[in-house]
């Protein structure tokens, strides 16, 4: 066979994540701050249960488009690359300026690419950048790109209620742009294989369910309701049952991770690194004890920014690049989370 189709058919795509920018933006959320709003939980207890110091927080009027658009700035800024090179643009967000039109065509108009190009959102969270990068491997696979910008970006923080310690000392707002780019002579990195798994049946169990046409919101929607826990929050503001949640990835990401090393015949420690979604330090323990991986083959990034949702894998990503270039190695990325969904893939540099 030709390499082209044993590439096919193994999921292996002649493409390579090329540059990663971040950001976040300017105002701080740190732990003193939440400590002041719930007596029973100090500084200190926060940082011992999440990992989480501080989290950045959009301001009213800034939307995720907006930290999308910041980070592709920088990208365009540092990666030699032009932006009439960017063929395809997907967007990834739970977090739209518009029920319509599609963020991704207002985002093609804010960074002047050029009409030629296509551009999408997908709706996905925590899963979203491994998602993401398989439609853009998919697209230069299949000859109908060459470059193409994926842009994750999220603000969570305006889906949480103010009360709600049990999700606002998680999540921060933050944005990545990555380049993928087809590999051309003296290119060696690739993407793929993946594997996917999607559990809807859970979908109750991290959801912001008033806003949409099944939940629209009301009064009744909006109507504020304590927990067991003290928390307070309505039915237009994000929902997580942590016990669930955590019941689910511990199922799932080893199950994930085990299909992908046995379609690629390789055993955990073949892989420099294992990039998890960064959730918070309490399951990524419980996910590395589980795996049985060492504290350098899982790098971590959640303490200075929280968990940033689909852009939390790329900020890893940017963390082990060295000048903004990728050390050569071979490294999985796993991300995991609401839908329920996970997904899995290998990525070399």
């Amino acid at each position: 066979m030709t390499t082209n189709v044993q590439n096919a058919v193994s999921g292996v795509v002649n493409a390579h994540i090329a540059a990663i920018a971040t950001h976040v933006p300017e105002a701080v959320l740190d732990n003193a701050t939440l400590a002041a709003l719930y007596p029973e939980w100090p500084a200190e207890k926060i940082f011992d249960k999440t990992g989480i110091a501080t989290r950045h927080i959009a301001g009213p009027a800034e939307t995720a488009l907006d930290l999308g658009v910041a980070a592709s700035e920088k990208l365009f800024t540092q990666a030699a690359i032009s932006r009439d090179d960017i063929d395809f643009l997907i967007f990834c967000t739970q977090a739209p300026d518009y029920v319509l039109p599609t963020s991704a065509c207002v985002m093609q108009d804010r960074l002047k690419l050029n009409n030629g190009i296509g551009a999408l959102d997908i709706n996905l969270g925590c899963s979203g950048f491994v998602y993401g990068l398989s439609l853009a491997a998919g697209l230069i696979a299949a000859g109908l790109a060459s470059a193409v910008l994926l842009v994750t970006a999220d603000t969570y923080s305006k889906y949480i209620h103010l009360q709600d310690k049990s999700v606002r000392t998680l999540f921060g707002d933050g944005a990545a742009a990555t380049l993928i780019r087809r590999n051309d002579a003296g290119d060696t990195g690739s993407i793929g294989p993946f594997e996917f798994g999607t559990d809807g049946g859970g979908a109750h169990q991290l959801i912001v369910e008033g806003g949409g046409f099944r939940t629209p919101r009301s009064a009744e929607t909006a109507t504020e309701t304590i927990d067991k826990s003290g928390n307070v929050r309505s039915r237009d503001h994000l929902y997580m049952n942590g016990g669930a949640v955590l019941n689910f990835t511990l199922k799932r990401v080893p199950e994930v991770v085990a299909r992908l090393t046995g379609k690629m015949n390789l055993q955990l420690e073949a892989f420099d690194k294992v990039i998890l979604h960064q959730a918070n330090k309490f399951l990524l323990d419980s996910l590395q004890k589980k795996l049985g991986l060492g504290d350098d083959a899982m790098p971590r990034r959640y303490a200075d920014i929280g968990n940033t949702v689909s852009s939390s894998i790329p900020f890893v990503l940017e963390d082990i690049a060295e000048q903004r270039r990728f050390p050569p190695g071979r490294h999985m990325l796993v991300g995991f989370g609401v839908g329920l969904s996970w997904a899995a893939c290998s990525v070399s540099f």
